[in-house]
């Protein structure tokens, strides 16, 4: 028997796995208020402000899958304290970065740190938690790990008040706390049955492919697409080509290519990448547009972008129930396009612009949009995928939001004009935050039309969902809790809210084994988490390697 909510052993393995993923999430937020004053301060250009951004999520976007695996192979824990200490290590070296280069560097090695800590810290509670309140366990750390989302903005500008420094600084006695509770608290666990390899090449070229092209990308602000450029971005296609032929043949693929057979979940991930392409570009931007041309300081910028992560927090467990009912193809063909509405509401930021007349309504907006779109695209991912592909699908997908945030950061600031020191002209800044913003509520477009023309989702029986438990139940802020329903007779399989779909929540990719998910899927609908989807969509903590190599993979 595992332990039980509500009991001292059970606060304690929420708080190390709580301060553990809210690492992650704070660092994934707070970095982008403080990059004016890092800018500033270390000289850097565009570009440099785009790589203290890029080098972190692409660190993540690549290894989080196989931080899973690691973990599941040679215990969760193990795996989770030595990410931990890692992520602590990295925030040193950015705090002391003396230049943009180093502090990208160092913010690269974070993002390992990240990928190794953000899959165990889900996994551990489905492993540890008893299987009668597995549910509740995961929908309290998603719940506070989507608060942790929330607050960032708010704290990083305070922090970048007294210098932006501290903004890394902080993660190390929390890191402490972490590994002193994890270490005391947390039993070990790992699965048995996951497979004996790891698919090392397929990572190697996948990452490599995305650091190129990605560096390409950026390089072609400065410079244009001349030659070199051109050779960068070609290389970097290249590798990504020669990527998927590696997980064709591989026996353990990292990502099993037979799951985009299903029409719905190629679908819907290209709807995740339209989405979080967007929103990417929204956070990297907006805070630079408050501070440079705006006139806002650092604390204000960051609480500007408080009520879009507090709107999603509110409604997310709401829109869940309603795509439950209605089907998801409506709330992903009108979420994007309510976001988009909030993008171009979002232009009107100019010098001396209102926080309460032009900020707000903008953000509100924007925030509803996501809040209508997140929770059915996650459910309906995993409605997309056989039961035992539930933890992989999931975990593809955060990889393709992450990967598209990696990519429109590097792309659109490029076409939008913003290059050199624009960061610091309030007029370019302005010109280019304009032309990005509506770039990117074309983006959000594209997005609804995919949704509208390709998802086919039906609305769940009212039979087959045995009864719901109320918001609330899953520690001080809850998560909606219903019966799941099998995808079988769905179209392309895509029974929202089906058994697939389990328990999911956070930021990072799943990471326990099959037993403890079958558990945990039968008590909670992943759709109606309580979840703030600002950095990646919610996922599910099953295994994320597949125990048998699918038939593509042979």
């Amino acid at each position: 028997m595992g332990v039980r909510m509500g009991t001292a052993a059970g606060r304690w393995v929420l708080l190390a796995t709580v301060l553990g993923s809210s690492l992650v999430m704070l660092d994934g937020t707070v970095v982008n208020v403080a990059l004016e004053s890092i800018g500033r301060e270390l000289r850097a250009d565009f570009a440099g402000l785009q790589w203290i951004v890029n080098a972190y999520t692409l660190a993540l976007a690549a290894l989080i899958l196989l931080g899973g695996a690691l973990g599941d192979r040679f215990g969760r824990r193990r795996v989770f304290m030595f990410g931990v200490a890692w992520f602590a290590a990295a925030s040193l070296l950015c705090a002391l970065a003396p230049t943009a280069e180093l502090l990208a560097g160092a913010r690269a090695l974070q993002g390992i740190g990240g990928a190794l800590l953000t899959p165990g810290s889900l996994a551990m509670i489905a492993a540890t938690f008893d299987s009668a309140d597995r549910s509740r366990a995961v929908g309290a750390w998603s719940a506070w790990g989507g608060i942790a989302g929330a607050v960032g903005p708010f704290v990083g500008g305070w922090l970048v008040e007294w210098n932006w420094r501290f903004v890394f600084l902080l993660n190390l006695p929390l890191a402490i706390v972490v590994m002193v509770v994890a270490h005391l608290h947390v039993p070990e666990s790992r699965d048995p049955d996951t497979v004996r390899g790891f698919d090392v090449s397929g990572t190697v070229v996948g990452a490599s492919g995305l650091g190129v092209l990605t560096y390409g990308l950026i390089a072609a602000g400065g410079r244009g697409f001349d030659g070199l450029v051109w050779a960068l971005v070609v290389a970097g296609l290249a590798l990504l080509a020669l990527f998927l032929v590696i997980e064709r043949r591989s026996p353990h693929p990292l990502v099993p290519l037979d799951l985009f057979a299903n029409r719905t979940f190629s679908a819907v991930n290209g709807v995740t990448f339209a989405v979080y392409a967007a929103l990417g570009v929204f956070f990297f931007l907006l805070v630079l547009q408050l501070q440079v041309v705006a006139g806002f300081s650092p604390i204000a910028a960051g609480t500007a972008l408080l009520p879009v992560t507090a709107v999603m927090l509110l409604l997310s467990s709401r829109t869940g129930a309603l795509a439950d009912r209605i089907g998801a193809r409506i709330p992903l063909t009108v979420g994007p396009l309510v976001a988009a509405t909030g993008l171009l509401l979002v232009t009107r930021v100019g010098p001396d612009a209102s926080y309460v007349t032009t900020v707000l309504p903008a953000v509100l907006v924007f925030g509803l949009g996501l809040s209508l779109t997140v929770a059915p695209l996650t459910a309906t991912v995993l409605g997309s995928a056989e039961s035992r592909h539930a933890g992989i699908a999931s975990g593809v997908n955060n990889a393709v939001a992450r990967a598209a945030g990696l990519l429109s950061v590097a792309v659109i600031p490029v076409v939008a004009g913003l290059s050199g020191r624009a960061y610091a002209d309030a007029a370019l800044m302005a010109d280019g935050f304009r032309m990005a913003m509506r770039i990117c509520a074309g983006l959000l477009a594209v997005g609804a039309v995919l949704a509208f023309l390709l998802i086919r989702t039906p609305r769940r029986a009212p039979s087959a969902v045995p009864g719901t438990a109320a918001a609330g139940t899953a520690g001080p802020v809850g998560a909606a809790a219903a019966g799941a329903e099998s995808g079988a007779g769905a179209p392309d399989g895509a029974a929202v809210g089906a058994a697939a779909a389990g328990v999911g929540a956070g930021v990072g990719a799943p990471g326990t084994g099959a037993p403890a998910a079958a558990a945990a899927a039968d008590d909670l609908d992943l759709a109606q988490c309580l979840h703030c989807g600002v950095t990646g969509p919610q996922l599910h903590p099953g295994q994320i390697t597949p125990a048998e190599a699918p038939p593509a993979a042979r």
